[in-house]
């Protein structure tokens, strides 16, 4: 089951509740009593553990590679081509 926040609007007070899914949320404020009461959104609180897709697809993707390593590996490694200039067009010859 998970655990629901709740805070109420009226006085501030603070709880969390073990719910079902299927439960009607809570309104009433155990605290004041006031009709305040109401869910927070939360972070799901849960690890991903094993060697499954989230720890292969996703292993390094906080890290990014420095700036100067790839612009120098990137320049020595492919040389900046040229383009071909145009082959030239062959005169016209006539038939009569």
């Amino acid at each position: 089951m998970p655990i629901y926040a709740y805070k109420c609007g009226s006085c501030g007070h603070a709880k969390d509740v073990l719910q079902k899914i299927s439960d009607t949320p809570l309104t009433v404020c155990p605290a004041c009593g006031a009709e305040a009461f109401s869910k927070q959104l939360t972070a799901p609180g849960f690890q991903l553990k094993g060697s499954g897709w989230y720890a292969t697809d996703f292993k390094n993707s906080g890290s990014k590679p420095t700036a100067s390593t790839s612009s120098t590996s990137e320049s020595a490694a492919a040389p900046a081509a040229e383009p071909a200039p145009a082959p030239a067009a062959a005169p016209a010859t006539a038939n009569s």
